[in-house]
């Protein structure tokens, strides 16, 4: 199947910056859109952001001009910079991918998410 591992959270200060990432791995023909989704304790889980395999991205008001998100497709990875960050900001952060898999003969399309990464921006 297919799994997607983030990596890059933590605690940081408010106007501090982290960058995520999130790697895709196992039968994957192609990936389409991937994006970034959180969810604060007590909430429902939101967009961050997306971005398409060509490139078009998309944003959340509350992140504008101050995350980025970014992929690179040879590593069926993608990345979220995360600057000027906010107490508000702090929530479980996931990684989401449009994939289309092969496997025995057979392209399938699915949606799969990463475990969550923890980030805390507090003082």
């Amino acid at each position: 199947q297919v799994q997607l591992v983030e990596s890059g959270g933590g605690l940081v200060q408010p106007g501090g910056s982290l960058r995520l990432s999130c790697a895709a791995s196992g039968s994957i023909f192609s990936i389409n859109d991937m994006g970034w989704y959180r969810q604060a304790p007590g909430k429902q889980r939101e967009l961050v952001a997306t971005i398409t395999s060509g490139g078009r991205t998309k944003y959340a008001d509350s992140g504008k001009g101050r995350f980025s998100i970014s992929r690179d497709n040879a590593k069926n990875t993608v990345y979220l910079q995360m600057n000027s960050l906010r107490p508000e900001d702090t929530a479980v952060y996931y990684c989401n991918a449009d994939v289309i898999g092969f496997r025995d003969g057979f392209y399938r399309r699915n949606d799969y998410w990463g475990q969550g990464t923890q980030v805390t921006v507090s003082s």
